[in-house]
């Protein structure tokens, strides 16, 4: 086993909350401007399809009453700001069953043939079918690219490091709204132990090396 390989036929691509509802809508007549992340991601796209690598999209689905969540104490909101006088209430979900906000985005090529998993919580794993999805296709590696990165991104790579699943997770092809320095700090100090930490063009190059072996 080498770290700069994977096999084609046993890795997926799994995109994380590249969704309509995180991404403002372009204005009208004009392309939508994307963060330089979600451009790789883009690419990332682009190349895994070429390859033949099946895709995934791990996507929040709330009901628009907001049932589907959980309210839990913690000190702070999801801005990380405290609440007001320890008042904890529920947040506005920004992706809702049955509109727009929560599919993928167009720029990231969906098509019938890939994989929907509708989630809940931060993990991808959590009470959904990926893990069913992927050892019925005989997949041991997960690429993974999304956003945040300190909140699901890393929920999902816990996760799956724990089913023992082999995770790359493609550095510059994830972000966070919250605080860069999480996304760092995760990127240098944590996942490098329960993961492979690449960046799209090392991911890229991988995947042209595997399509000529």
């Amino acid at each position: 086993m080498n770290v700069n390989h994977f096999e084609p036929k046993k890795t997926g691509l799994l995109f994380f909350d590249i969704l309509n509802g995180y991404v403002p809508a372009p204005e009208p007549g004009k392309q939508r401007v994307l963060k330089p992340w979600i451009q790789n991601a883009v690419r990332l796209s682009k190349a895994g399809r070429a390859a033949g690598l099946p895709v995934f999209f791990a996507k929040g689905n709330h009901r628009p009453d907001n049932a589907t969540t959980a309210l839990l104490l913690t000190d702070t909101n999801n801005s990380l700001t405290p609440w007001p006088q320890g008042e904890v209430s529920k947040p506005k979900m920004h992706v809702t069953a049955g509109d727009k906000s929560s599919d993928p985005l167009a720029e990231l090529e969906p098509s019938p043939d890939d994989y929907y998993i509708v989630k809940y919580r931060w993990s991808s794993f959590y009470q959904t079918y990926l893990d069913l999805a992927l050892r019925s296709r005989g997949i041991d590696t997960l690429i993974v690219s999304g956003g945040s990165t300190d909140v699901g991104v890393a929920s999902t790579l816990y996760a799956g490091r724990d089913m023992d699943y082999n995770m790359i997770v493609v550095s510059d092809a994830c972000g966070t709204s919250h605080n860069q320095r999480a996304h760092d700090i995760l990127m240098e100090l944590v996942f490098p132990r329960m993961a492979r930490v690449r960046t799209t063009d090392q991911v890229i190059e991988m995947i042209e090396e595997a399509k000529v072996s």
